[in-house]
């Protein structure tokens, strides 16, 4: 489980968005303009330890936030009815919630610069993860195909991603860990006290 990488306790997935370019569609073009005016579908991956991506949503424009997506998603609503325990982990593209934790934005030092750490280091494994299914599928770097097509290709190249590496096959490149070029992090949501609550007692517990 992704906390043997960090030390971070009771995490079970981690989670990040990418840009997949597109062709200008010729329906609802301005939809598909994302933040650094190139048109996309916005793609929220949540993967483990093991690189394995374990949920995707591919049917977002490039307009849409981050933090709409994971709010508007089915996974989301299974976390709010307690059908899941354990945490997510994502950047502060989302908001702090009592199982999606962020990182402090501007941490103290000692406990919250640790937590930071430990949040970044195990995060780094979706920015992997991302970065392998990009290398393993050089197409994902511009669909020239409509949105609802680029979006069905957007799934099937995950799912033969997981089938890759469950066979352990070579990754074409080595993928790059570090952030995401064509995916940009704009202002965070407000932060959910609830979120900030549960926030503070892991940092507390584990980060003193």
């Amino acid at each position: 489980i992704l906390h043997l990488f960090s030390g971070f306790p009771g995490v079970i997935g981690c989670i990040d968005g990418t840009h997949i370019p597109i062709i200008a569609p010729s329906v609802n073009e301005g939809d598909y303009v994302n933040r650094k005016s190139f048109h996309s579908i916005n793609v929220q991956i949540i993967c483990d330890a093991a690189n394995i991506i374990t949920n995707v949503e591919a049917k977002w424009p490039g307009s849409v936030h981050d933090s709409q997506i994971f709010r508007e998603c089915t996974l989301s609503t299974k976390f709010g009815h307690g059908e899941f325990t354990g945490y997510l982990l994502g950047d502060r593209g989302y908001p702090c919630l009592p199982y999606l934790l962020t990182p402090y934005s501007d941490p103290e030092p000692g406990p919250q610069q640790r937590y930071n750490l430990a949040n970044c280091r195990t995060r780094a494994r979706v920015e992997m993860t991302i970065g392998m299914l990009k290398a393993r599928f050089q197409c994902l770097q511009r669909l020239r195909v409509t949105p609802e097509r680029a979006c069905d290709i957007i799934v099937a190249c995950v799912i033969l991603h997981n089938i890759a590496t469950i066979r352990g096959e070579h990754c074409p490149s080595e993928p790059n860990s570090s952030s995401d070029p064509n995916h940009e992090h704009p202002d965070p949501p407000t932060d959910i006290q609830d979120g900030r609550a549960v926030r503070d007692t892991i940092c507390h517990n584990h980060f003193f």
